[in-house]
């Protein structure tokens, strides 16, 4: 492998998410890294150029402000292309290192020394609030037809249950670390998918070359809320189309033809009766119209 001017290159994307930033890179700042490392910031649409802001307050970051918001996908490919690190440490802008990071990505660096068949790390994600309790631990592989799997640990209190590493079938896309070579090999994340799905089909890609693990002995803290919420029919627009993408494009022959029915006919079906019920008429026109669009976005895939 031929060594880049750092050794590590922290990459997050920011959406109207000026204070979650703001905390994400002065805990970076606070931390004494023994490795050579850069931080990417890329504002992906905001209302107002956040980057402008957040590098008048963190000098050390490099990015940039992009008018369009091109996806999550969009925003770390800009990050990946200014990204001059050997490693690159995906992270969301709403997650917060440990004070431990230093010695704890060290050690996953490590990993890739001792395992050079693997693809990419995540590794254990905890909730902010509550601080104990495990958001991701690992995964199970997806079915082949419908698409359900299980997240191991999640919503669990911290035990110290899940303290071996695994080898998983995808990294969890608030936390990927991934070797630039990596990266090369299998291209840029896929663009398509625009919010969802992106970092599981790009999971899949690499998962074909490379052998993707759960790392116990790294943490993460995640903002996102450990209590369920009401999705938006944006979220289940988006949600309804990638899925029946994410089957088209990882599901083959008759399993794929299986696949799609059993989403169209039974899951979306099941869905839009459930909405029907309880009177939320726009989940229902989500549903349609995220079902139109990908059965579209096939003819271009």
């Amino acid at each position: 492998m031929t060594l880049q001017p750092y050794k590590l290159s922290f990459i997050t994307v920011n959406y109207n998410g000026l204070e979650d930033t703001r905390a994400f890179l002065a805990r970076i700042d606070s931390i004494t890294f023994s490795f050579s490392s850069e931080v990417i910031v890329i504002d992906n649409g905001s209302r107002q150029d956040e980057y402008a802001l957040l590098k008048d307050e963190f000098p050390f970051i490099t990015g940039c402000y992009s008018s369009a918001n091109l996806g999550f996908a969009g925003g770390n490919n800009i990050g990946i292309r200014m990204a001059q690190g050997e490693f690159l440490y995906f992270l969301n802008n709403d997650t917060l290192l440990p004070l431990e990071a230093d010695s704890q990505i060290m050690q996953m660096l490590s990993f890739f020394e001792q395992h050079p068949e693997a693809g990419g790390i995540t590794p254990k994600i905890r909730y902010m609030d509550p601080p104990d309790m495990i958001q991701f631990a690992g995964c199970t592989p997806l079915t082949a037809i419908t698409l359900r799997n299980k997240q191991i640990g999640y919503q669990e209190m911290e035990l110290g249950q899940y303290e071996q590493n695994s080898e998983i079938p995808y990294l969890h896309g608030a936390a990927m670390l991934i070797p630039r070579h990596v990266v090369q090999h299998i291209g840029l994340m896929p663009e398509d998918f625009f919010l969802y799905y992106e970092e599981l089909d790009w999971c899949y890609r690499i998962n074909r070359h490379y052998s993707l693990f759960y790392y116990a002995g790294a943490l993460v803290y995640h903002k996102e809320s450990a209590s369920t919420g009401i999705d938006s029919p944006f979220k289940t627009y988006y949600l309804t189309r990638n899925r029946l993408l994410f089957a088209y494009r990882n599901r083959v022959g008759l399993t794929r033809i299986l696949s799609l029915f059993y989403l169209v006919l039974v899951a979306n079906t099941s869905k839009m009766c459930s909405f029907m019920l309880n009177g939320k008429w726009k989940h229902v026109f989500s549903i349609w119209s995220g079902t139109r669009a990908a059965f579209k976005l096939f003819k271009s895939t």
